[in-house]
């Protein structure tokens, strides 16, 4: 990764990132590029240290992981996480570039996938759009009640990107949360592929082949999302397609 300037946080404000990775030199570029930011940085050379370390009683922010590495693989290191009821955002580094290991990480809970040649500006922004939150305005037809935003049956905690149907709380990922926030902020206006997947990944970014492939990406988070929905009630049908633009949640009638 190619080193930027980026302005400093106030020490107070900083957040910690580790990094999970058994490549020296990656780890220290990284680790610069992030500490220029203004974010403290943890670096583990595997997954067996990061361990240790939670164990001792320390947590990150968010964790960059790698997905190959000796001791214990990207997606195992991820798939402890969740068995021991960590939820800490994370996104895979890796050198990887084929869709089939976007997907995998994705499906095991990942928030996000970004190849190890992409531009630390790129990962920056990215970084910055899972740990602040949707910055959607709020239009639409949603309710807002502080950090709370209500719309029908659904009701978003925003404070705990958690969302609850019907009362029952929904098993989203940090990034299915934030698409589906965006929708409810603009409830029964149209969402472009393009706003949906920029909302994730960051302005000029374009994974899958063609100039469209992101649309795939897309097509794949919300096939998760509406299915997470359906395991808690059969019927619903809030979240819209249009073929060739994007999505829409209904505008609700109560």
């Amino acid at each position: 990764m190619v080193l930027v300037e980026a302005g400093e946080r106030p020490q107070e404000a900083r957040l910690r990132i580790a990094i999970v990775d058994d490549d020296p030199l990656f780890r220290e570029t990284l680790t610069e590029n992030l500490d220029d930011a203004g974010f403290t940085v943890e670096a583990f050379d595997g997954g067996e240290p990061f361990f240790a370390w939670i164990g001792e009683g320390e947590m990150a922010d968010l964790v960059l992981l790698d997905w190959r590495m000796p001791d214990i693989n990207g997606i195992e290191v991820l798939r402890r996480l969740r068995d021991d009821g960590i939820e800490v955002p994370v996104i895979f580094l890796t050198a990887l570039s084929e869709q089939i290991y976007e997907e995998a990480a994705l499906h095991s809970g990942a928030v996000d996938f970004v190849e190890k040649s992409r531009s630390f500006a790129i990962l920056r922004k990215r970084i910055d759009l899972i740990l602040e939150g949707v910055k959607a305005p709020g239009q639409g037809g949603a309710e807002a009640d502080g950090q709370t935003r209500r719309l029908g049956e659904l009701e978003l905690k925003l404070d705990s990107s958690r969302a609850l149907w019907k009362g029952t709380r929904v098993n989203l990922s940090l990034t299915e949360f934030k698409l589906v926030q965006l929708m409810v902020e603009r409830a029964g206006q149209d969402v472009t592929y393009r706003e949906l997947y920029d909302l994730v990944h960051g302005r000029g970014f374009v994974a899958g082949s063609g100039p469209d492939g992101y649309r795939a990406n897309v097509r794949t988070f919300m096939k998760r999302i509406r299915q997470k929905f359906r395991e808690l009630d059969s019927e619903f049908d809030e979240i819209e397609n249009y073929p060739g633009f994007g999505y829409r949640w209904r505008q609700s009638s109560a």
